[in-house]
């Protein structure tokens, strides 16, 4: 997949411009490379194109951080990268899982996926599902108050 596909793909999936997909995809590979092993983010890197790879190699990789980043403090490093807010990341974590699954052979995103808890797979579509966005948050907690 092509870069500007995966960005298109995004923005279809998350209802959101081309530069919104691009800047919440980015946070959000970053955010699985602190998540993941170093050896399972640089295969999935190297299975992306130039321009996304570099999201899940150093010096983005924070190791300390991997110990227990459940989904919802997902969404929200997510959500504190730069021009990223929480309606963004709401948006977009659940269409860039989904892409980076079509994006990647099934193997290596299974190994991504099995380094992290279960709810992350709720976010991920059907591949071949239609429709509407479903929102990542929405099956997952309560709204704060």
């Amino acid at each position: 997949m092509e870069y500007q596909d995966f960005i298109n793909a995004v923005a279809t999936r998350a209802e959101v411009s081309t530069d919104q997909a691009a800047t919440v995809t980015r946070a959000t590979l970053q955010a699985l490379a602190d998540r993941i092993s170093a050896g399972q983010a640089e295969d999935l890197a190297y299975q992306l194109p130039d321009g996304l790879d570099d999201c899940l190699r150093k010096p983005f990789r924070q190791d300390q951080v991997k110990a227990s980043l459940g989904f919802e403090d997902f969404m929200q490093r997510v959500a504190d990268r730069q021009d990223v807010d929480p309606a963004l990341a709401d948006a977009g974590v659940g269409a860039v899982l989904t892409t980076l699954c079509e994006a990647v052979t099934r193997d290596e995103f299974e190994n991504a996926l099995a380094q992290l808890p279960k709810e992350f797979r709720q976010a991920i579509e059907p591949v071949a599902a239609g429709g509407g966005r479903r929102s990542a948050r929405s099956t997952h907690s309560e709204p704060a108050g």
